[in-house]
This record gives C-alpha cells, structure tokens and sequence, in this order.
C-alpha cells in the first residue's frame, strides 16, 4: 500500500478549506462513506466543519416519505455523511424564496423552511436542478479536518456551482480531479482497491 501512496503522490496544491470549497478524497482513502467522494463545506470555522457529500446516490426517495409528494417528479436522496443519518437535509439555489436558508456562496444556500420548500415543490414549480436532498452530513471537530488533509485524505478545490446539484457518482470525483490540473491525472487510475493488484 506505501508503494501505491508514493508513486501517486502530489505536491499540495495549499489551497486552505474555507466554506463554499469542495473537499476531493485523494485516491488512497478508504472509508466506506468517503472513498472517492466530493464533499461541499456548508461550514467551516475554528469550532469545526460540515459539509455533504456530493456524488454518493442512495436508492431512496423524498417522494417516498411524504404522502403530499408521492405523485410528483423524482427526488433523489444522496448519501451527505455518518452525523445525523436518519435526518433530510437539503441545500438549493433558490435562495430568499426558501425563508431561514443558510447562504453558502454566491450561488447555494443550505436547508431553510422545509415546509415553504415542500409547498413550493408542491405547486409544480421544478427542483430538478436546484435542490438537493441529503440523509446526513459529515462532520468535523476542531482541527480534525486539517489534520485529514495534512494526513493525504483530502484536497480542497474551489467549487463548479454549476455542477454541485448534478454531481452523481464515481465520474464526478474523476472530473472534479482533472479540473485540478494535469498533476492530478494520476489520481483517476489509481486502483479502487490496491491490495487486489
């Protein structure tokens, strides 16, 4: 494994965690909820950091467990983390339309008056593209996250609002590493599980 570690190891791209930026799993982290993830900061101070993971589809549905939306569209749920598994979250570009929302960037806000959310949803307006649901997030305490990325778990790299709601599955992790540079091309072939080959 120290082999496969150093033959793919790159020079720190310095870029700090600050709310707003993704966290990408450097290849050779192995933990079921973060192997080959991308994480979004909603927060991020001296007390710790939250964020979701972007890219981990689970096979259930919001429709699912509320009867007001079990005739609408689709809505997928993602895996966001281990903290608080069995609580729906949500992040959106909807903005001041959605009261409570907590602003992340320019372009996202985090959770907000579910009720107003539902309401909206239920009067045919579309989320597809603008909402995202979650069943848990994943967390940090002081200090731990620095250590994780020091320790070659993660790289920070600015956000693609465009992408963030889209983000789905292991291919987003691969675009999210080639938007960092050729540096990084390495990453992609790096094996899902070392000890196989």
């Amino acid at each position: 494994m120290a082999y496969f570690n150093n033959i793919f190891r790159v020079t720190d791209n310095n870029l700090l965690p600050t709310q707003g930026n993704i966290l990408i799993s450097e290849p050779g982290l192995q933990d079921m909820y973060f192997q080959r993830s991308v994480v979004l900061l909603v927060n991020h101070d001296q007390d710790g950091s939250m964020g979701f993971v972007l890219n981990k589809k689970t096979d259930l549905l919001v429709n699912s467990f509320f009867t007001e939306l079990e005739d609408l569209a689709e809505m997928p749920i993602f895996l966001g983390g281990p903290v608080c598994a069995n609580r729906l979250f949500f992040i959106h570009s909807l903005g001041d339309l959605i009261p409570d929302s907590k602003k992340i960037n320019d372009h996202l806000y985090f959770d907000g008056d579910f009720d107003i959310l539902k309401g909206y949803i239920r009067n045919g307006l579309a989320v597809e593209d603008k909402v995202k649901f979650f069943l848990g997030y994943s967390g940090w305490t002081k200090g731990q996250l620095g250590k994780e990325i020091e320790g070659h778990s993660w790289v920070v790299s600015q956000a693609v609002n465009d992408s963030i709601i889209q983000a789905e599955g292991e291919l987003y992790w691969k675009n999210s590493l080639k938007l960092l540079g050729s540096d990084y091309k390495s990453w992609i072939n790096y094996p899902k599980d070392p000890q196989l080959n």
